[in-house]
């Protein structure tokens, strides 16, 4: 296992910046992912991770060693591209040699080599196989069998589900998890699925205009958000606008216009002055309804719109004219659409306050 450090990395396509002065650090053994808008830099960064781009400025190092301007080859990384870039003539278990092959491996080595990693992702049984004669999800496991089957010192994923259905994304964020935890393998995985980076990742980190916003484990991200890009990047969530009336590193009371509330900051190391404009961040399952007045937190509001959802229900939910989405578990207020008021409320622990 390696570590990989990333220290003022800068990348320029003609005048464009798409990496600016990165900082970055993933841990040995780690499966770290990049998020972000399109255009944010995430594949800029894996691709110069792997060689493909020389940045400007900056440096990477694979444990000890700077591999800043070491050519693709000599990396050592395993590669998995959106498309597989499986070569059709091949058989499965050819494919998955090419690799070896290329760096001059005994035959006998590459044999005992490629019938392990077919193993390992449970394609064994395809060896003779073509691509074209295969699932999806099926040349999904060969192309990690591929990257694995060099044993690679990182693996690189670049969007890897994306051409799967829903049912075998699901199946294969599993897989991936349990291949490379069990290869001991640092990885690193570029996706655009939220679900699949809160649901499989050690930890992630959000891009934007070629800047790390947040970095962090899935639960951090999610449930203290640093800025509102990332809360409204990752899940779903309702904002509201205010201004501080008090605050302190342990907690913030803002003012907004359909009541006060009292929340903890998204990033603690920016404390808001008495005064200043913030943003409220509550999460729609963290909302509460009830017929009774909370005695904080609390607003009052009809219920206008509701999907049924089975298990939960979706809200619309009026507070004047402020809409607020509200996600009930084990719904109980699906027949109060359009009737009378009741309350919503949340924890403290719930409302983010963001100031940027």
């Amino acid at each position: 296992m390696i570590s990989i450090r990333i220290q003022k990395l800068t990348k320029h396509f003609g005048p464009v910046t798409a990496l600016h002065d990165l900082d970055l650090t993933i841990e040995p053994g780690e499966l770290f992912f990049l998020l972000g808008p399109s255009g944010c830099g995430k594949t800029t960064l894996l691709r110069s991770l792997a060689g493909f781009y020389i940045p400007e400025e900056g440096a990477i190092f694979f444990g000890e060693d700077d591999v800043t301007r070491l050519a693709p080859h000599k990396r050592n990384t395993g590669m998995m591209f959106q498309s597989y870039a499986l070569w059709p003539h091949m058989t499965v278990a050819e494919n998955v040699a090419f690799g070896l092959e290329e760096r001059k491996v005994g035959r006998d080595e590459i044999k005992r080599r490629v019938g392990e990693a077919l193993e390992s992702v449970r394609m064994g049984a395809y060896a003779e196989r073509k691509p074209n004669q295969l699932s999806g999800g099926q040349q999904q496991r060969v192309a990690l069998a591929r990257a694995l089957v060099i044993r690679p010192r990182c693996l690189l994923l670049d969007e890897p589900l994306s051409n799967l259905d829903a049912k075998l994304r699901l199946e294969m964020r599993t897989e991936i998890r349990r291949v490379c935890k069990e290869f001991k393998l640092t990885t690193v995985y570029v996706t655009h699925d939220q679900k699949e980076a809160l649901s499989i990742s050690d930890r992630m980190a959000i891009l934007d205009g070629g800047r790390i916003r947040q970095v962090g484990t899935p639960r951090e991200v999610y449930r203290r958000p640093g800025c509102k890009l990332v809360a409204n990047f990752i899940g779903e969530t309702d904002f509201l606008e205010g201004k501080v009336l008090s605050a302190e590193r342990g907690g913030v009371v803002v003012e907004t216009a359909v009541g006060r509330f009292e929340g903890v900051l998204g990033d603690s190391t920016r404390v808001p002055a008495t005064g200043a404009r913030v943003t409220l961040s509550v999460r729609p399952e963290c909302w509460t309804l009830s017929r009774e007045a909370p005695a904080r937190n609390g607003v009052k509001g009809r219920i206008g719109e509701c999907i049924y959802l089975g298990e939960t229900a979706q809200y619309d939910f009026r507070v004047g004219e402020q809409a607020l989405k509200i996600i009930e578990l084990n719904p109980r207020f699906l027949d109060q659409s359009g009737r009378g008021e009741l309350f919503a409320s949340a924890a403290r622990d719930d409302v983010v306050v963001l100031t940027e």
